[in-house]
């Protein structure tokens, strides 16, 4: 991949990553207001914070796979692409650790991985979408 075309890439899967977690909160602070069972601010944080460690990933991983972008091996390539994956888990591995440590007396987990499920599918879908075109 070009380096135009990389950086076209990650920065169309940052807008719908970050439009999913958005539009994630929003929702789940909906429901949480109508049902009444949860706090809907704390559903809203916990869907944040699931759908930002996935975009805090997702820019860890890219920063690693743009190293890859000057390589013309495909081996060294395919190592790059690698790392950026093996760093952007465990970036949002760290961070949901984290989210458990100290937000854990008002966490909703079914928000948290709602926001982390929504932010993650499309984080595959921009690759997806930018390669049809």
């Amino acid at each position: 991949m070009e380096n135009l075309k990389t950086a076209q890439v990650y920065k169309q899967m940052l807008k719908w990553q970050l439009l999913a977690t958005i539009s994630v909160a929003i929702l789940v602070f909906i429901l949480a207001k109508i049902i009444g069972v949860v706090s809907p601010e704390h559903a809203a944080i916990s869907a944040l914070c699931g759908g930002m460690s996935a975009v805090i990933g997702g820019i860890a991983g890219a920063l690693i796979a743009k190293s890859g972008d000057k390589k013309n091996n495909a081996g060294a390539i395919l190592i790059a692409m690698l790392k950026a994956e093996a760093v952007k888990i465990f970036v949002i591995a760290l961070l949901l650790l984290l989210t458990f440590k100290l937000y854990n007396e008002h966490l909703v987990p079914i928000a948290l991985i709602l926001g982390l499920a929504a932010s993650a599918i499309l984080s595959g879908a921009a690759f997806f979408g930018l390669d049809k075109k």
